[in-house]
């Protein structure tokens, strides 16, 4: 059978799901409206280590180990694992999975890297490639802030329209049907959600070239997605309970909104963003809200599979957006072009 689907599409022959997943973060994440929802929330923003990069690798080091202990796995059941983050050659992620002796497969897609993982993991598990495969991301407020921005000893004033990285990583343990089944009959539940089609991004630049601004710079990318995965599955906003980007923030979700209904798309009633529902806008200073790769990981983690779990969602379009910034490239005077990947996940 074909899996492929209209021009940018996959439609699995057999769901691919998500046996289980765990969300790592840091006290801001742990204080706002989804901390109790979080497996571990760290004491301090260091997580007892001498640098924010290592502590940023200590995130995904502690979301794997908490996915596979939940998901009664060690890592000699995972065939692959799919990893990045915002850093300079990945080194969080490379000093972060090391222990782990998994073969990884590293990738970048900036803020949209959960949704890269996960699309890849299951075209590998869809593929007959493996049975099971790990994905795990992770981001960290003062990292990126050294990586992209200014140290933060220099208490540079940030605009509204900025926001905030968050400090976290979560981490998905993705199987077959057959793995789905095992676990359950070794008595670790029922897989968390099924994933039924993915929509792969391609890269938008509209030529914006403000890094303080990356919600407006990702919406065009998300909007092409969306728009993609309508006309590839033929569906509307209407099929689904939720249409859930991962970090436009509020600026960019009223671009995306304004954007859609220019193609005749009306996803107000729909859509939520990763990066609004991590914080309280009223008490915790974060402009725009949140992003980062860990920040539509988590919160996918920690709260969205909770609500297709509990059934108050039966089919959302889960869309991670990734703003393709670097410093160089930026120095240069380049723009900050956008990619958005788009995953449907239902009730398991």
């Amino acid at each position: 059978m074909k899996q492929s689907l209209g021009k940018a599409s996959i439609r699995p022959q057999e769901p691919v799901y998500i046996l289980n997943s765990a969300s790592v973060v840091g006290t801001k994440e742990g204080q706002g409206p989804l901390g109790l929802l979080f497996d571990q929330v760290g004491e301090d923003d260091m997580f007892g280590c001498a640098t924010w990069e290592e502590a940023e690798s200590t995130l995904q080091k502690k979301a794997i180990g908490l996915a596979l202990e939940k998901a009664g796995l060690g890592q000699e059941d995972i065939s692959f694992l799919f990893a990045g983050d915002l850093l300079g050659q990945s080194i969080a992620t490379s000093f972060g999975v090391s222990r782990y002796q998994i073969p990884l497969l590293g990738v970048y897609g900036a803020c949209s890297t959960c949704g890269e993982s996960l699309t890849l993991g299951v075209i590998t598990i869809a593929g007959g490639f493996a049975e099971r495969v790990a994905c795990v991301t992770s981001s960290h407020f003062a990292s990126a802030e050294k990586e992209f921005r200014f140290p933060l000893a220099y208490g540079n004033q940030r605009p509204l329209s900025a926001s905030w990285t968050v400090t976290g990583s979560g981490a998905f343990v993705l199987g077959g049907q057959e793995a789905a089944q095992q676990m359950k009959q070794a008595g670790k539940g029922a897989a968390r959600a099924r994933i039924t089609g993915m929509t792969v991004g391609r890269i938008v630049d509209y030529g914006l070239k403000d890094s303080m601004n990356m919600g407006a710079c990702m919406a065009p990318a998300a909007a092409s997605t969306i728009e993609q995965h309508f006309m590839d599955f033929q569906t509307g906003p209407e099929d689904y309970d939720k249409i859930i980007t991962g970090d436009l923030g509020k600026v960019g979700q009223k671009v995306l909104i304004d954007l859609l209904r220019e193609k005749g798309y009306d996803i107000s009633c729909q859509h939520m963003d990763c990066g609004i529902e991590i914080y309280d806008g009223d008490s915790q200073d974060t402009h725009a809200g949140g992003s980062g790769c860990g920040c539509s990981a988590v919160t996918l983690s920690a709260y969205l599979l909770k609500q297709l779990e509990e059934g108050n969602w039966k089919k959302v379009l889960f869309l991670p957006t990734g703003a393709l910034l670097s410093k160089t490239s930026f120095n240069e005077g380049k723009s900050v072009p956008g990619i958005a990947h788009g995953l449907v996940l239902e009730k398991a």
